[in-house]
């Protein structure tokens, strides 16, 4: 089973996130969707090194939730800034210490730092255990990190590396 659906949590994900990207549900996108959700990961199976394990399905449920929530909550708030006098803004790049080690793990959060307004991932550190975020506007450097950790590393390290 495995070799014919090699990822198959990942087939469905795909598929709905074609069927958001046409804005459609007509049976000819459905089928597309659910081709294209199997054929990709068929396609890439040897680029990924090693087999994907979710050891806390309803850890990641509740983490999908708390990005999305982050992401329009995010969005208001950069609108906020950024309709704001420029002086209000506190740019600042933040030195975030991993715990996290899997090349996916690893992936996810610095993607789910990209994806959320206001922050970006950029740099991962030679020896992997620093991720260089840029933030938009900082208080307190430590309270952004913890804040990252509570909310996107800890349920990932749950979830991936448990």
């Amino acid at each position: 089973m495995h070799k014919l659906l090699p990822h198959p949590l990942l087939t469905p994900t795909l598929a709905a996130i074609w069927l958001l990207l046409v804005n459609s549900l007509s049976p000819g996108q459905i089928v597309l969707g659910l081709f294209l959700g199997w054929a990709i990961p068929f396609f890439t199976l040897r680029f990924w090194p090693d087999p994907v394990r979710i050891a806390r399905p309803g850890v990641l449920a509740r983490f999908l939730a708390v990005v999305l929530y982050d992401i329009v909550v995010a969005n208001l708030v950069v609108a906020r800034l950024i309709l704001g006098p420029p002086a209000r803004l506190r740019p600042a790049f933040i030195e975030y210490p991993l715990r996290l080690r899997t090349d996916l793990a690893i992936s996810l959060l610095a993607n789910t730092i990209s994806l959320t307004p206001g922050t970006v991932s950029a740099r991962l550190s030679s020896d992997r255990r620093h991720l260089l975020v840029h933030a938009l506007d900082v208080e307190d450097a430590e309270a952004a990190i913890a804040a990252i950790r509570d909310r996107y590393e800890t349920p990932l390290l749950e979830v991936f590396e448990a």
